[in-house]
C-alpha cells in the first residue's frame, strides 16, 4: 500500500505524500523514564502515537497476493517473493543466510539443487515484512540503501540512481522489486535466463531491461493483464506497477498491531506477571527501549553492536571481499562502520535467526549477545547458526579474521550490562506478547501464471 494516508478510491499519492510527522514516532521512550496509568492503576510506558497504515483497495491487494507468490518474476520462474517471506516462516525463511536462486524447498528443509548450484549464500538474513505498510517505515533493507529523500526526483533515494525510482509509489514498493536484480536472490545468474543476461549487462530499468522483461512475462498471462485493466483502466503494465500491488499486499496481510500487548496498553488485558516484569526491564534498567522504542520497538536507526559476521557478506558488485561495512556503505561515514537498522521486535518471537546475518539462531542468544557484544562477538561459535548446506561456502572467512573481528568490536556502541538469567526469561516473556501473526488473505490455491505457488 503506499504511504500516504488516503481514502479508499482516491489516486496514488507521491513519496512526497507521506507525513511529515513520523519524527514524531522517533521521540517515543527513548528511556525507561516516561509511564502511564492503564485501567488496572498499573504502568505503562507511553509509546506516542500509534503508528498510521493506509486504508486498503482489496482489487490492488488481491492482485498483489497473486504476484507475490507467483514465481513468474524470477529469471528462471523457480523463486517467488514467497520464498524467502514465507508466512509460515514468520514472513521470512527460517535461516541465517538463505538459498535463493538454485534452491529447493523451504526454509531449513531448502537445499541446492545439483542442476543449478547457487554461486553463494543470499548475503543477509532475509527480514520479516510485520507493519512495513506503517508510515513509519521509510528506511528499507538492514543498511537503509533504499529510503524516503524529498531531494530526490521521485522523492525515494535507491542505490542505482533515481531512474531507479520513477513510478514507485513508495520506498516499500521500490524495495520489494529489488530482489529480482539480484542474481542469488531472484535473477539468476549469467546466461540463464534472458532477465539475468539484462542485469549482467547492466541494463536493469532501461526500455527493453531486465524490469521491462518481467513487466511483459506478467502482461502475456490473461489474467494479469485484466486484473491490471481493473484497477488502472489503459495504463501499461510497468514493473512498478507490479511492485506497487506487491506493497499493497504486504501493507494488508501482515499489518500486526493487535498483540496481547496493545490490548494491554488500551486496558482491555493485563500482562502475566513474567511479561510485566520484563516490561519493565525493557523500558527501564535494561534500557532495551534506547533503540527499541514507540509502538513498534525500533527507533528506525543504525547502530553498530559487533555483531558476528558470516557467510559471504553484502560486497559491491564485482568485489571479492567478503566485509560487510553496513551502513557506511551508503553514508560514508565511518561512524556508520558495521551499524546496521534497528529491527522492529513486532512478531520478533516467529522471525528467528536474528541479526543482519542471522548469526544466533536464538532469541535468549541474541539477546545474551547485546549483554556484551564484544565478548560474545569474540567467542562467536558459528553452531549457533541456521545454514543450508552449501559445500562452497566459505562462511567464516571474516569471523575467522583476527584484524576483521577487530574492526568489527571497534565500531561497536553498546556498554557491557549485566542481567540475571531470570530477567533475561521475563525480557523474553515480555517480547512474547508483542505476538500477533496476522494472516489475512493466506496463500492462494494457484496463481495465474499456472506455475507451482510457493509454498503451497
Amino acid at each position: 500500500m503506499h504511504r500516504g494516508t488516503r481514502r479508499t478510491g482516491e489516486s496514488h499519492l507521491s513519496p512526497r505524500g507521506y507525513c511529515a510527522a513520523t519524527a514524531l514516532a522517533l521521540t517515543c521512550v527513548l528511556s525507561g523514564a516516561v509511564w502511564a496509568q492503564d485501567a488496572q492503576g498499573g504502568g505503562l510506558p507511553d509509546l506516542g502515537p500509534r503508528p498510521v497504515f493506509p486504508e486498503p483497495d482489496m482489487a490492488r491487494v488481491q492482485l498483489g497476493q497473486l504476484l507475490f507468490y507467483d514465481p513468474i518474476l524470477s529469471g528462471n520462474r523457480e523463486v517467488s517473493c514467497a520464498t524467502c517471506h514465507h508466512p509460515d516462516l514468520g514472513t521470512s525463511d527460517g535461516v541465517s543466510l538463505g538459498l535463493g536462486d538454485g534452491g529447493l524447498g523451504l526454509g531449513t528443509k531448502r537445499e541446492i539443487n545439483a542442476e543449478n548450484l547457487p554461486e553463494q549464500r543470499i548475503p543477509r538474513n532475509a527480514p520479516g515484512l510485520w507493519n512495513l505498510g506503517a508510515e513509519e517505515f521509510t528506511r528499507f533493507f538492514h543498511d537503509g540503501r533504499l529510503e524516503l529523500d524529498e531531494s530526490q526526483p521521485n522523492g525515494i533515494r535507491t542505490p542505482l540512481g533515481a531512474e531507479m525510482s520513477l513510478g514507485f509509489a513508495s520506498p516499500l514498493a521500490a524495495q520489494a522489486m529489488f530482489p529480482v536484480l539480484s542474481g542469488d536472490e531472484m535473477a539468476g545468474h549469467y546466461a540463464e535466463n534472458e532477465v539475468s543476461q539484462s542485469v549482467r549487462q547492466g541494463l536493469l530499468a532501461q526500455p527493453g531491461g531486465a524490469w521491462d522483461k518481467i513487466a511483459a512475462r506478467v502482461a502475456a498471462v490473461p489474467e494479469y493483464a485484466e486484473s491490471f485493466e481493473r484497477i488502472e483502466p489503459g495504463a501499461r503494465i510497468t514493473f512498478a506497477a507490479i511492485a506497487n500491488v506487491i506493497a499493497d499486499f504486504i501493507t494488508f496481510e501482515w499489518r500486526a498491531d493487535a498483540a496481547l500487548f496493545d490490548r494491554a496498553m488500551a486496558g482491555e488485558a493485563s500482562l502475566p506477571p513474567e511479561a510485566q516484569r520484563g516490561m519493565e526491564l525493557f523500558y527501564g534498567e535494561a534500557d532495551c527501549a534506547s533503540c527499541h522504542a514507540g509502538w513498534l520497538q525500533t527507533d528506525h536507526d543504525f547502530h553498530a553492536i559487533a555483531m558476528p559476521q558470516i557467510g559471504p557478506g553484502k560486497a559491491a558488485r564485482f568485489e571479492n571481499h567478503a566485509r560487510d561495512e553496513g551502513r557506511f556503505r551508503v553514508t560514508g561515514d565511518l561512524s556508520d562502520a558495521y551499524a546496521f537498522r534497528t529491527p522492529s521486535l513486532r512478531n520478533v518471537t516467529l522471525t528467528a535467526p536474528y541479526g543482519h546475518d542471522g548469526a544466533f539462531a536464538t532469541l535468549e542468544g541474541v539477546i545474551r549477545h547485546h549483554l556484551d557484544p564484544v565478548a560474545s562477538l569474540q567467542s562467536y561459535d558459528i553452531s549457533q547458526a541456521v545454514l543450508p548446506s552449501l559445500p562452497s561456502a566459505k562462511d567464516l572467512r571474516i569471523q575467522g579474521s583476527a584484524a576483521e573481528v577487530e574492526a568489527i568490536a571497534s565500531a561497536n556502541s553498546l556498554a557491557p550490562r549485566t542481567l540475571g538469567d531470570d530477567e533475561v526469561a521475563a525480557l523474553i516473556a515480555f517480547l512474547e506478547s508483542l505476538e500477533d501473526p496476522a494472516l489475512r488473505l493466506g496463500i492462494p490455491a494457484s496463481v495465474p501464471s499456472g506455475l507451482p505457488v510457493t509454498g503451497r
